[in-house]
């Protein structure tokens, strides 16, 4: 309870402070969004894409996103709430120490050694492109240019749109490449999911449309969650400081497989994409749990690449 009520206090704290944002419904749901901007936005950092941070989200009285960390600093890289994408760097091991590579959303990072690349890392921003916001009642689209980062090119927009009459957010992509070396890497959601601000625990599962098995290493597994069948769950409240980890595999070819299930015992989620799936990952601790689902992307120049992710919300009420 202790750390419920932090929780709470902390959200209140952040949305008090001066950050741009903009704010957009359809009559049934209400969506706080933060805007991108290098010198006074809430995420400045370089590890996910700077658009569409939802710090707010409301439907029938409930709450889907919010902050879910303890403290909140624009330049640590997972200062950032809502469902945010992260693309996985382009040209980083071919770049040597001092030459920049690329994080689409973000802008041409410095290298700074021979270190393989890490997420959780501070790198330079030297060319983070430029930002504009298009706003209506119940839409916002974020754009975003960038050139001759690493040699790369493009432009980018990321449309986050409420469905008329229906409890339905859609996140529309579109990028452009506009260089002259192709585009290509992965990018996934991590949702950080913070349903109605309630801790992870027993009432909380996801569930994919396909069995799942797991690969690799795992955190807390058997402990902490389990994976059984269909179903990532857990066995228990996570306290402060406790996490879990697991790497999921059991997809198929086809964006059919791009479809899940999020809830705890009052609210849910499905989510379906418009893509094949390459990778899965399930992290949670105390404050949110996150299906992070991951799919291609490739732009060669002069051709653009488009994928959409729909959030259907719903009560249990």
């Amino acid at each position: 309870m202790g750390l419920f009520c932090l929780t709470l206090s902390l959200w209140a704290f952040q949305r008090s402070e001066s950050f741009p944002e903009t704010t957009i419904s359809n009559g049934l749901i209400t969506a706080k969004l933060y805007v991108p901007d290098a010198q006074r936005g809430y995420y400045r950092a370089e590890r996910f894409d700077w658009s569409g941070v939802i710090t707010d989200l409301q439907y029938q009285g409930h709450s889907f996103f919010g902050p879910w960390f303890d403290t909140h600093d624009p330049k640590v890289n997972d200062a950032i709430t809502g469902p945010v994408e992260e693309f996985v760097a382009i040209g980083y091991a071919a770049a040597k120490p001092g030459e920049t590579f690329l994080k689409i959303g973000v802008g041409a990072l410095r290298k700074k050694d021979t270190t393989a690349y890490r997420f959780y890392h501070s790198y330079e921003n030297i060319n983070p492109g430029h930002w504009t916001t298009r706003v209506s009642k119940d839409q916002v689209t974020f754009v975003h240019e960038l050139s001759d980062a690493a040699g790369y090119s493009y432009h980018y927009e990321k449309t986050v749109r409420l469905l008329p009459n229906k409890p339905v957010l859609v996140l529309e992509h579109r990028l452009k490449n506009t260089g002259t070396k192709t585009i290509e890497t992965n990018v996934y959601n991590h949702n950080f999911f913070v349903l109605d601000r309630q801790p992870t625990g027993p009432d909380c599962r996801v569930t994919f449309p396909f069995d799942l098995q797991t690969q690799g290493e795992t955190q807390g597994l058997g402990t902490l969650a389990a994976v059984e069948g269909n179903t990532w769950r857990f066995l228990k409240e996570l306290e402060p400081g406790e996490s879990t980890q697991v790497f999921l595999t059991g997809f198929g070819t086809t964006a059919k497989d791009y479809h899940l299930r999020v809830e705890n015992k009052s609210v849910g989620v499905n989510v379906t994409g418009d893509q094949p799936l390459t990778r899965i990952v399930c992290w949670a601790k105390r404050t949110t749990f996150c299906p992070e689902l991951y799919i291609p992307v490739k732009a060669e120049p002069g051709k653009e690449f488009r994928w959409n992710i729909q959030y259907t919300f719903f009560t249990k009420e």
